[in-house]
């Protein structure tokens, strides 16, 4: 854990809860740990969503269609989620899901690699989700950046590691080094590129909040290179 266990429980227990479906739907991943975003992070994003009010999200890591419920059911009436995974097994799942919740109209689910399907997308997406597999992460990001305009979220989850990301590469196991890698360079982009406004915070396992600045803000502060904003 990243904060006290103690101290997450009593958090989670003040949460008004998700609809019988969404109940449903979380029981049968966690008995099968299948990964499904945390209580605390649930209710980030359904905070994040009343807040930006988004007509269009994007999510990479659809698993079985959890969070797109979740977001669906949280998020503006008229909004619209793209969802994206390539685990065949869970795609059948996540459809069934989402034909049983009705929300067959307002989620398109995209088949296959993330790194190939996000560079045929058009933009831009008022808010993105990023909750695939962790070491991807920063393969993923000029497509994402690419992909969103000046207002837009970045919600990238499970940054933190359970707070190995902290530690040594020596200090993580052989199998695990990569993936402690390419996280910690994931991080450093998102606070270093001066196009993003990023917040790091221990909520769930880690979540990093982005939002695309404005190139006129960007030109009313002091930029680190020559090179032209937008």
């Amino acid at each position: 854990m990243i904060i006290d266990e103690r101290l997450t429980s009593y958090i989670d227990s003040l949460d008004r809860g998700n609809t019988p479906f969404l109940d449903e739907i979380e029981k049968y991943a966690l008995a099968r740990q299948i990964p499904v975003v945390r209580k605390s992070m649930q209710s980030l994003l359904k905070f994040l969503l009343a807040v930006g009010n988004p007509e269009s999200i994007l999510e990479i890591g659809t698993a079985i269609g959890f969070s797109a419920l979740l977001m669906s059911e949280y998020g503006p009436e008229k909004s619209h989620i793209t969802t994206i995974e390539k685990d065949g097994n869970r795609i059948a799942l996540a459809r069934e899901n989402f034909r049983r919740a009705g929300k067959e109209e307002k989620i398109t689910l995209l088949e296959g690699d993330a790194a190939e399907i996000l560079q045929n997308l058009e933009g831009p997406y008022p808010m993105v989700f990023m909750d695939a597999a962790k070491g991807q992460y920063i393969h993923f990001l000029p497509d994402i950046l690419r992909l969103m305009s000046p207002g837009s979220l970045l919600v990238s989850d499970n940054v933190l590691q359970d707070g190995d990301v902290i530690q040594s590469r020596f200090a993580v196991t052989r199998r695990n080094r990569t993936i402690h890698a390419r996280m910690r360079e994931y991080l450093y982009e998102l606070k270093h590129r001066p196009e993003l406004e990023t917040v790091v915070l221990p909520v769930g396992d880690g979540v990093a909040l982005s939002v695309m600045r404005s190139c006129s803000d960007l030109r009313d502060n002091e930029r680190q290179s020559e090179e032209p904003c937008c």
